[in-house]
């Protein structure tokens, strides 16, 4: 399994503005591109947090949004491909329930990446050296 997971540090704006804020999360995560004029994906992923214990099929969030479903696909690949949404059989949900707990995992995630770096690096330090 592939992931990429972007992380970018972005300077916070003014606390008490929810959606300030989950565009801070989304960007600080590299989730929104700046080809993202109409902020398709940033919307998407607004829609898959609200409803975060019920997935949505693509057509479901292309009617909520009215966004072409080809738009939808490709924004959701790209929320699939960081790891933060996932498919089933009925739709696409975010990954965690929680943004604390989908957090969490993504720190997980990148935990044991590097952790595997680590070790690799040591292994051909050792062969080198």
């Amino acid at each position: 399994m592939i992931r990429r997971v972007t992380v970018v540090r972005i300077r916070r704006g003014a606390e008490g503005n929810v959606n300030a804020d989950l565009q801070w999360l989304g960007n600080s995560l590299g989730l929104f591109g700046l080809r993202d004029k109409d902020s398709s994906c940033f919307r998407i992923f607004i829609t898959l947090v609200k409803k975060a214990d019920n997935p949505l099929s693509s057509d479901d969030i292309a009617e909520r949004l009215d966004l072409s479903r080809g738009t939808v696909v490709h924004h959701l690949i790209k929320l699939m491909d960081s790891g933060i949404v996932v498919r089933e059989k009925e739709g696409y949900i975010l990954r965690e329930q929680s943004l604390l707990r989908l957090i969490e995992d993504v720190k997980q995630d990148t935990e044991s990446v590097f952790a595997e770096l680590k070790e690799v690096a040591k292994e051909i330090d050792e062969r080198i050296h």
